[in-house]
């Protein structure tokens, strides 16, 4: 019996988390684009997840520090999804993507590895202490409470909770980000 070859670009790979480039700034809406097509066309046994990986950072402006979220990648989107002639379309042909990373016809998956390491560390929120604009031993000065204007040394960083443990004059105290600045 001779078996039919069927054409690589139909052919059904696994799932695996894909990187689409997109105009820049047009990240979010391509998102949303995406997400509305997969409920529109009941994608969602193809393609899984979109997601723009953003990143919790502190930001010093106006005279007072606030968190402000930042685009990790810019100009590109991860999508969980499988790749066939249908879900390829879907996505190519969004307004706001240019292409898959990869060739044209078949795009290269993330390692699991990179994925599971994009995912934990900048989609679950995990923000490493240099996320904050501090690290243990740099010397603040205090804006902000009863020990304004004094100076103090950083003992430990919490970057989910936005707050510093720091020691001032021998003495442990717990502050807000926005409380303190570098010097």
């Amino acid at each position: 019996m001779d078996k039919k070859k069927v054409p690589e670009s139909e052919r059904i790979t696994e799932r695996a988390w894909y990187v689409v480039h997109t105009f820049s700034g047009y990240e979010k809406r391509v998102k949303a684009t995406l997400d509305s097509k997969i409920a529109a066309q009941g994608l969602e046994d193809v393609i899984f997840n979109v997601i723009v990986p953003m990143r919790a950072e502190s930001e010093f402006k106006d005279g007072r520090r606030r968190l402000v979220q930042k685009k990790v990648f810019p100009g590109y989107v991860l999508v969980d999804m499988i790749v066939n002639n249908n879900s390829w379309f879907v996505v190519r042909n969004t307004q706001g993507v240019t292409g898959f990373v990869g060739s044209e016809k078949d795009p290269i998956p993330l390692s699991p590895e990179e994925a599971q390491r994009i995912l934990t560390e900048l989609v679950d929120g995990r923000a490493t202490d240099n996320t904050l604009g501090f690290n243990v031993n740099d010397n603040v000065r205090i804006i902000d409470g009863i020990f304004e204007n004094r100076l103090a040394v950083v003992k430990s960083i919490d970057a989910a909770k936005q707050r510093l443990k720091v020691l001032v004059e021998d003495m442990p105290v717990d502050l807000d980000v926005s409380q303190v600045e570098k010097i």
